[in-house]
């Protein structure tokens, strides 16, 4: 450990000339400016408080390369970009881009990488490492808004190994989040195809005499409990981790890493435990924007979760209808069938989904003698995604236990 060194970002490292990490803050830019094509522009969204994401490469927004140049703001391949106002502790690598060129906005932070001193994919997964983004969250200097500037950024700490042994601890890194990203497009395949099937077997080629039901007739329909902040607690190891609308991802299904709450194990509490495979799905959403209203996830887990209010609980009352809840929430999550339930929704500040709205939306049901042959392939499709997830979770605990291991020298690799 004696040739590890403990630095700053801008401290100069031996005798080499200049600072560890140098870089500006993006531009202002307004609204008028985007265009349909040109320069990307990163903003909040394409980076993440999740330390698997290195850079979402995509839902930019877009200016002239002549606004670019007049800018100046440039980013490019190895940078690290922090959000500096709003969720601070958001940080990305750009690796694995899709434009040669990029823009950072006001809100953003480029810091540039001296490679003869450190390398950037290490320096990424430093400043990601849970014990850094807790520190840089309690570095805000903002009074209405979280704020970080470069100066906060420039005294961070850094404990850096000798340049081989950066890049081999980033390697080993690197590599468990190549193979979680690898199964996240397996999954995104997956469920495409099986969206691809239901559409062709259920929609395109259903017949007339199919029968188009009340979701109530086959299923339960149930609110959530309501919790208070109150009841919240520390995870000891046997709680129950409350299941709310941040749960559930935009698209469907359910988010990698939300915020957890959680709360103590109690009787009174049995009615609403989730068990694997019931359908959860978000009841209210802002009415300037509407994200998630309606929008199912799927429990993958067996007694781990208890459900908040304000999210509904879907599962067959038997398979005598349907044989499998995957052949109920392949419908559910089906884009045409949340927009009209959406289009039910109490309006106000908040847009509001009522049990009975949902109760009462229809679904397709098949004939029972159509439904193993059409239906098996669609529910083996969501089986080999829930291994898969399997397989994610594994690698992020692996991935998240080892890293602060390595980046303390508890754990050498050699370059």
């Amino acid at each position: 450990m004696s040739e590890w060194r403990k630095v700053t970002t801008e401290e100069k490292i031996a005798s080499e000339k200049g600072s560890l990490i140098s870089g500006p803050f993006g531009s202002n830019i307004s609204s008028k400016y985007f265009v349909n094509h040109g320069i990307p522009v990163i903003r909040g969204n394409n980076l993440s408080l999740n330390i698997g994401k290195r850079f979402i490469d995509k839902d930019f927004v877009f200016i002239s390369n002549d606004k670019a140049i007049e800018l100046n703001t440039w980013a490019t391949k190895d940078d690290i970009i922090f959000t500096a106002a709003g969720t601070i502790g958001q940080v990305g690598i750009m690796d694995n881009l899709s434009y040669n060129k990029y823009i950072i906005s006001n809100k953003q932070m480029r810091l540039r990488v001296n490679k003869t001193k450190a390398f950037p994919l290490y320096i990424y997964y430093w400043f990601a490492s849970p014990m850094m983004v807790e520190k840089i969250i309690s570095s805000d200097t903002g009074s209405t808004i979280p704020l970080i500037n470069l100066s906060v950024v420039k005294s961070l700490p850094l404990l850096l190994p000798p340049l081989p042994e950066q890049k081999a601890i980033a390697m080993v890194l690197s590599s468990l989040d190549d193979k979680i990203d690898l199964l996240h497009r397996q999954n995104n395949t997956l469920e495409a195809m099986a969206e691809a099937f239901f559409r062709q077997w259920f929609v395109e080629e259903a017949d007339e005499g199919w029968e188009y039901i009340k979701l109530e007739d086959v299923a339960f329909v149930q609110n959530g409990y309501a919790f208070s902040s109150r009841d919240y607690i520390e995870d000891m190891g046997d709680c129950l981790e409350v299941l709310k609308m941040g749960h559930i991802e935009k698209g469907g299904g359910l988010k990698i890493n939300p915020k957890r709450d959680y709360v103590q194990r109690d009787e009174k509490l049995s009615r609403w435990i989730l068990n694997k495979s019931d359908i959860v799905m978000a009841m209210t959403d802002m009415k300037d924007n509407v994200v998630i209203l309606g929008v199912p996830a799927m429990i993958d887990k067996n007694d781990v979760y208890v459900l908040n209010q304000r999210v509904a609980r879907i599962f067959l009352k038997s398979n005598t209808e349907l044989i499998s809840n995957y052949l109920l929430y392949i419908q559910l999550k089906n884009p045409d069938f949340i927009a009209e339930l959406q289009s039910k929704a109490n309006s106000g500040v908040q847009v509001n989904l009522s049990t009975d709205v949902i109760k009462s939306s229809e679904i397709t049901v098949p004939p029972r003698k159509v439904q193993p042959e059409k239906g098996t392939l669609i529910i083996d499709l969501y089986l080999k995604k829930e291994s898969n997830d399997g397989q994610i979770r594994t690698l992020e605990k692996l991935r998240d236990s080892l890293l602060p291991k390595l980046m303390s020298g508890e754990v050498r690799v050699r370059g």
